[in-house]
């Protein structure tokens, strides 16, 4: 019995196949992912992206729909973009961020002498305002891993987190 699963493509985006790599670009960018994985197929007719599944296994099931989402990132990204607004939030020392590469450094963090730093992965776009963070991109993936390494790189460890609230935090996902 199996699930078949449609994508529909947006006009301006261009999706190919080859193999098993779905290519998708479009007006803000092009991105590539494989597709392969066994007992699922993925092809692209007439207009759409289609995943489909012979087995009626909950693993094979569960991936067809893991594929799709992935999909369906990846054609919202080229067309639309992602984008995520973090917030500075500090109450007894005030952080300054700085971004140096495909790093940001974070001085004076609860008082800090040396920075912490946060790997920006490529393709991500940083804006720092006042107090807070902005990150662009056309992969969903990756915009989300670079907010999560900025948050996780202002962990407060040893002391009490209900007292010291002070970190940079995801706000808005977009």
């Amino acid at each position: 019995m199996g699930i078949t699963r449609q994508i529909e493509i947006p006009p301006g985006v261009n999706v190919t196949l080859e193999g098993s790599m779905l290519t998708v670009s479009g007006p803000k960018g092009t991105l590539a992912r494989d597709m392969r994985f066994p007992q699922i197929n993925v092809t692209v007719e007439g207009g759409e992206v289609v995943v489909a599944t012979a087995s009626d296994k909950k693993r094979f099931l569960a991936m067809s729909g893991t594929l799709e989402a992935l999909a369906k990132s990846m054609i919202r990204g080229v067309s639309e973009g992602y984008e995520y607004r973090m917030k500075v939030v500090y109450s007894h020392f005030p952080i300054q961020l700085k971004q140096q590469g495909n790093l940001l450094e974070i001085n004076n963090f609860l008082g800090e002498k040396q920075p912490r730093v946060a790997k920006i992965i490529e393709g991500v776009t940083v804006k720092i305002g006042n107090d807070e963070v902005t990150l662009t991109g056309i992969d969903r993936e990756k915009v989300g891993n670079t907010a999560a390494n900025i948050e996780h790189a202002t962990r407060v460890t040893k002391r009490d987190p209900r007292v010291f609230q002070d970190g940079v935090y995801i706000t808005e996902r977009a």
